[in-house]
């Protein structure tokens, strides 16, 4: 476990975590994180959030390609076309 120390920042109160320390939290610049606090202690939590469609897409390595418009027959039963 790493300690760390609270400094003053401008009117504020800061403290510096190490590259290693938000890398292995999978932390990066810019994030934003949920803050919760209980009993003398401070947990920072990155908020979920749903990958977009095309964000899936990339992850998945496969390109998409849209070659035609499919076509599933008749309507069977109460669909609207």
């Amino acid at each position: 476990m790493q300690q760390v120390q609270v400094k003053s920042w401008g009117n504020s109160q800061g403290i510096i975590l190490s590259k290693d320390i938000l890398k292995s939290a999978s932390i990066e610049l810019g994030d934003y994180l949920d803050v919760d606090t209980n009993s003398g202690s401070i947990t920072l939590r990155k908020p979920f959030r749903h990958k977009t469609l095309e964000e899936r897409i990339a992850e998945s390595g496969v390109p998409l390609t849209l070659s035609k418009e499919l076509d599933y027959g008749e309507p069977v039963g109460r669909e609207i076309w």
